[in-house]
Order: C-alpha cells, then sequence, then structure tokens
C-alpha cells in the first residue's frame, strides 16, 4: 500500500506543481501508436513501386499517428474508472491526478482536429474518413460497448486495429485494394492472440475491473486453446499475400520462420501454461508483427534497390 501511495502521489504533486508534459505525452499511447504509424507507412510503401512523395509521406504518417493518438486518449478518459481498478493501468496519467479529464478531452479533441486537417487537405478525404471511423471504432465503440459487452471484444474490436496499412494505402492511392484487405486481415487475425496472451496473466485485473475477457469468462484452458487456432489462422492468413504474388521469396521464407516462432509459444503456452510464458508470448507477438511488415517492404522494393545497387 505504501508504495502505490506513493507512486499515486507523485504525479498528482507534478500536475500541481508545472505542465505535466510527459503525462500528456503518456496518454497519447505513444508505443502503440509507434507500431500503428509503421504498419501506415509500410503500407504507402507497399502501394507503389516508386518512391513515396515525401511531403505525403510525412504529412499522412503524422495525420494517422495524431487520429491514432486521439482515439488512445478518448480511451484513457472513457476507461479511467477500470484503470483505477487494474494493477497494469493504475499509474496512468487519468487515475492518478497527473491529467484531468477535461485536459484530455481537449487533448483528445485537438489531436483529432489536428488529424483532419492535415490528411483532408494535403492527404485525400478517403484517408481522412477512414482514419476518422477507426479512431471512433477504438475510443468510442471498442471502448463503451464491445469491451464491456461480450468476451469477443478483441475479435470483433481488432477490425479498428487493423486499419493502419489500409490507410497507409489509401493515402498514396486513393482507393482501397484488395491487397490492402489482405494487410488488413493479417492483423484483424493477429489481435486475438496477441491480446489474449496478455488476458492471460492479467485476468484477475480484468475480473475485478468486470470487463469479460475471455480468461475470465471461458476459462484459462480455453483461451489458450483460442490462442492457437488464432495462431494458426494467422499464418495461414500470412502465407496469401505469396500465394497472390503480392510478395515473393523473401517474403515467403521469412514469414514462414516468424510463424514457426509464433506456434511454438502458441504450442507451449496451450500445454505447459505459465504467467512468464504468456508474457513471452505477448512479446513475442509484437516483434512477430514489426518484422513480418518489415519483410514486406524488404520484399517489395528488393528488385529496385537490387536494380540501383548494380547500376
Amino acid at each position: 500500500m505504501k508504495s502505490q501511495a506513493t507512486t499515486s502521489d507523485k504525479p498528482a504533486a507534478i500536475a500541481r506543481d508545472g505542465w505535466p508534459i510527459r503525462s500528456y505525452y503518456d496518454l497519447t499511447k505513444p508505443r502503440v501508436v509507434g507500431l500503428i504509424v509503421f504498419t501506415a507507412i509500410v503500407g504507402m510503401f507497399l502501394a507503389t513501386n516508386e518512391m513515396v512523395p515525401f511531403v505525403r509521406l510525412v504529412l499522412a504518417a503524422a495525420g494517422i499517428g495524431l487520429g491514432a493518438a486521439s482515439g488512445a486518449v478518448l480511451n484513457h478518459v472513457l476507461d479511467r474508472n477500470a484503470d483505477a481498478v487494474m494493477a497494469r493501468t493504475q499509474a496512468r496519467p487519468l487515475p492518478t491526478g497527473a491529467v484531468g479529464t477535461l485536459g484530455a478531452l481537449i487533448l483528445a479533441l485537438t489531436l483529432a482536429i489536428l488529424s483532419m486537417v492535415l490528411l483532408v487537405m494535403w492527404v485525400n478525404f478517403l484517408t481522412a474518413a477512414l482514419t476518422f471511423a477507426s479512431m471512433i471504432g477504438y475510443g468510442v465503440i471498442y471502448t463503451v460497448f464491445l469491451k464491456y459487452a461480450t468476451p469477443q471484444n478483441i475479435v470483433i474490436g481488432g477490425a479498428a486495429g487493423a486499419t493502419p496499412p489500409v490507410l497507409g494505402w489509401v493515402a498514396v492511392t486513393g482507393s482501397v485494394s484488395a491487397d490492402a484487405l489482405l494487410l488488413f486481415l493479417i492483423i484483424f487475425c493477429w489481435t486475438p492472440p496477441h491480446f489474449w496472451a496478455l488476458a492471460l496473466y492479467r485476468r484477475e485485473e480484468y475480473a475485478s475491473a468486470g470487463i469479460p475477457m475471455l480468461p475470465v469468462t471461458h476459462g484459462m484452458r480455453y483461451t489458450r486453446l483460442q490462442i492457437l487456432l488464432y495462431t494458426a489462422l494467422l499464418c495461414a492468413v500470412t502465407l496469401l499475400p505469396f500465394g497472390t504474388q503480392m510478395f515473393g521469396i523473401v517474403y515467403l521464407a521469412g514469414s514462414v520462420i516468424l510463424n514457426i516462432g509464433f506456434i511454438y509459444y502458441a504450442v507451449r503456452l496451450y500445454k505447459n501454461y505459465s504467467d512468464a510464458l504468456a508474457r513471452q508470448t505477448f512479446s513475442y507477438s509484437i516483434q512477430y508483427l514489426a518484422m513480418l511488415f518489415g519483410l514486406m517492404l524488404i520484399d517489395h522494393h528488393a528488385p529496385s534497390l537490387v536494380a540501383l545497387i548494380t547500376h
């Protein structure tokens, strides 16, 4: 209890003594937004065989990132009561009092407006519309309704989190294609095993907060089975871009290696569970997605890079 009080008192003191810049920054979930922007940028480069114009690249990435950050702040605001109960989230800016609800709402609105201005004026309307839909989908629909309504919250809500590469694609082409939807499908299938691994070792916190995560409603073994099944589905889906000739042998070889790693963790998690292994699985899933999209980028532009080097 002593350490918990110390943790909450310090941010409150910062909020009283000065402008809590770091606390406002933390509200935007910078690590999550960083991965979102990365996959959006990959989507931009996959949409063309040429170099993405630098100004469009920067403005689109900024607009998409600001929209994601706005959704993250809304998530903090709407989840502040549950965050105060869970050990994982008790030190967040709103539960500790480092940032007030009004300040957070102003930040969310400001980021949303900046995002829309950038995307509408300097990218295209469709990217702005899809970014706005994703922002509301995660920040409001998932947080307010889906999260508390069904243990399939992550599966359904995963649609909002799967849009970044599509947003990047649309920022360059102005339209949605089948290849862009394959990128969406990969992240959509990745989300459940990624998040349920976290939910396994945080199950008691979700139960105390009244959030019907799958380990809480259906038990540990069932959740581990679902992680295994969704991981197998993910592995199959990641092979589709090779089957459609979207990517070549470099992507195929790398994705197979990454998939073997994910299956390895999922099987171990199912057969011999431990919280430590669930943490490792969650960590690997983040590395998996980043490396998979990195492989896409390398495979897609490898011919151009080889031609540039040889000439």
